[in-house]
This record gives C-alpha cells, structure tokens and sequence, in this order.
C-alpha cells in the first residue's frame, strides 16, 4: 500500500510537471521579448527543453513502475535512468543552443529595453522553477526517483541560470556595458553543461548496476549482523540499485547439519530485517554448508 501510494505521489509530481513548465517558459520568452536581451532569451531556450524533459520523465516513470512480468521478471525500475541520461543531454543541448546566441551577440551588444518589466517577469519565473526543482529533488530521492531527481537538478540548473541572468544584467544596466549581457549568457551556459554532465555520470552509473550508497551499505551490514545468530557468517555480499528498486544478494554459511528448515528461518529473519533497514529492498540469499568455499568478490561481512 505504502509503495503503491510512493508511486501515485512520483507519478502526479512528473504529471504536473509539464504544465508549470510550460508556464515558465511562457514568462521566459515573455521576458525576453519585452527586454530584447540575449542572455534572457538563451534562459527561455533553456525552458523549452524542460518541457520536453518534463514529457518524457512523465511517460517513463509510469512503464518504470508497472509490475514485473515475464519479460521482465526483475521489473522495469531502470527505464527511469534513460529518462535521466536523455535529460541530462538536453541540458547539454539547451547550453550549447545558449553558447551559440551568445556568441553571435558579441560583437554587437545591446542595452535592455524595458528592463525591471523584463528582469520582475524573469524572477517570477525563477521563484516558480525553485520551489518546484527543490521539490522534485526532496521527493526524488525520497522515493528513489531517479527521473524525478534528473528532473529537479534539471529545473534547478534552470534557476541558477535565472539568477545569474537576473545578476548580470542589473549589473549591465547600472555600468552601461552592454557587453556583459552576452557574456553573462555564455558564463551560464558553461554552467549549465557542467550540471548535465552531472546528471548523465549518475544515471550511467545506474544503468552499470553500481552499488549502494555506502551509508546504505553500512545499514545491510549492521542489519545481517544482528540478525544472522544461528548461522556461521555470511560472505559474497553483493547490491545494487535500479530506480526505486535496490537488490542485495549473500551468502549464508551454515552449519553442515543444520536442516533445511532452521536455515529457512534464519533466511527469513534476515529478510525482513533488510525490508525494515532499507524497504523495498528486493533480498537474494544463497545457504551454503561451513565446508564450501566463498564465492567472487563481494564485500565481506
């Protein structure tokens, strides 16, 4: 129930998403318009990749959360890392579409026309894209959304941009040099590549089936330790996180004349301390008898 509720809460977030993001923009290209600047418009430019960041994160976390089945019998948690590669090459697109604006204004820089119109729409918008991107992000990792997190450091790159653009040009209005309007544009778009660069290395390594956080690690560990009595020790501990879903997988060694049933037990006890440390953790337990030897290169414990 509880996980169903999580889902419902991912799924409206990534909904609700594409409006406000529309809306944003909206006041961007507004801004831009009424100000003629360049580092406004390449700020708008950023926006219309949001929307379609926000599309996509829509569609993808609904097929991440369907069921498992047959075709795919350990879910379809990793489709939300594709969502977050494609976002974070947005971001890259969108600063590059910045880069190139900017550049073109350089030789030929102008001064704002309807300036505190222009930077009050601009800050609106601003204010709108960090509440959002904050919430996205606090619910994100909540929840264990990579999308939704993609998402809120998408948005959040959005509102550094904003802010820079809000800084620089009230800096061009007050010194006159017109110059720092361009300028100000390709400083955060060197920022904001910086910020998909970021996204795409943490959702590569999701799809790499790197393991746990180590905080989450440490939280396994302690929960085997003081649960595994009745058995030898345990050893091959593996994990690893797709989307929402985390797997961990061990070894348990126990003694050659213990029977089946007591070894089950013990099995279960460590599962559903696993569930309480880390829930939804998906629990893979291999009983070997005292005489085997350990497997691979998982973390011992």
């Amino acid at each position: 129930m509880a996980t169903e509720s999580s889902n419902g809460l991912v799924k409206r977030l990534a909904f609700w998403g594409i409006p406000l993001s529309i809306g944003v923009m909206a006041l961007k290209l507004v801004a831009w318009k009424v100000t003629g600047s360049v580092a406004l418009l390449s700020d708008g430019l950023e926006s219309t990749v949001n929307v379609v960041a926000a599309v996509v994160a829509f569609f993808v976390i609904r097929y991440a959360q369907k069921p498992a089945d047959s075709s795919h019998p350990y879910g379809h948690h990793k489709a939300e890392y594709f969502s977050a590669v494609l976002e974070g090459v947005l971001i890259v697109v969108a600063a590059l579409l910045i880069l190139q604006e900017a550049v073109a204004a350089l030789p030929n820089p102008k001064l704002l026309e309807a300036p505190v119109l222009g930077l009050a729409i601009n800050s609106l918008a601003g204010v709108i894209n960090g509440a959002w991107a904050l919430t996205l992000i606090r619910v994100g990792k909540t929840h264990r959304s990579p999308a939704l997190q993609a998402d809120g450091h998408h948005v959040l790159s959005d509102v550094v941009t904003s802010g820079g653009v809000l800084i620089g040009l009230v800096l061009a209005i007050v010194t006159g040099y017109a110059i720092l309007d361009p300028l100000l544009a390709i400083l955060v778009a060197l920022n904001i590549i910086f910020q998909g660069w970021k996204v795409i290395s943490h959702s590569v390594a999701g799809l790499m089936d790197q393991a746990v956080e180590p905080e989450e690690e440490e939280a396994i560990k302690q929960a085997i330790k003081e649960n595994c009595e009745g058995s030898l020790g345990v050893h091959y501990l593996r994990s690893r996180r797709a989307g929402a879903a985390t797997f961990v997988a061990f070894d348990l060694v126990v003694p050659s004349s213990m029977t089946v049933g007591d070894a089950h037990v013990i099995c279960d006890r460590l599962e559903m301390a696993l569930h309480k440390a880390l829930p939804g953790t998906r629990v893979t337990i291999h009983v070997e008898p005292e005489n085997e030897m350990a497997h691979g290169n998982g973390v011992e414990i």
